[in-house]
């Protein structure tokens, strides 16, 4: 009697398992990725934002730059479906400069137009000393 109660049990278990959809989850804390050195070079960053501009998909966010020198900065947007899966092919790293005690807005636009989630990761490429 306990093995067929714990086999039903087993069953039910495995057929609610089979009806979730398929998804690698991007979270809501996972849209901006900055490396340590970024935030050791006094650089912010919003978290990036998806809307729709004459029908094409687009991502954008505001970087900071807190210091009384110039930063360049290396970025690059990681589009995602709704699945979570990654969109390729990827868009190149690209680069750059955030004056002083000023801000500049990023932007991509989707590839692919299912593109449901992004991600903004940023790299530290060099601080300019002139």
């Amino acid at each position: 009697m306990k093995t067929r109660s714990l086999l039903m049990l087993l069953a039910i278990i495995f057929m609610v398992g089979c009806s979730s959809k398929p998804a690698i989850p991007v979270s809501d804390g996972q849209t901006l990725v900055m490396e340590a050195s970024v935030l050791a070079a006094g650089i912010s960053a919003e978290k990036p934002d998806i809307s729709t501009d004459n029908g094409a998909t687009v991502s954008r966010s505001q970087l900071y730059n807190e210091q009384s020198k110039p930063v360049i900065i290396s970025y690059r947007f990681y589009w995602y479906d709704v699945k979570g899966l990654e969109i390729h092919p990827l868009e190149q790293p690209r680069t750059i400069t955030i004056p002083a005690k000023s801000s500049v807005s990023v932007s991509s636009i989707a590839s692919y137009p299912d593109a449901r989630k992004v991600r903004l990761y940023l790299s530290l490429q060099g601080v300019n000393f002139d």
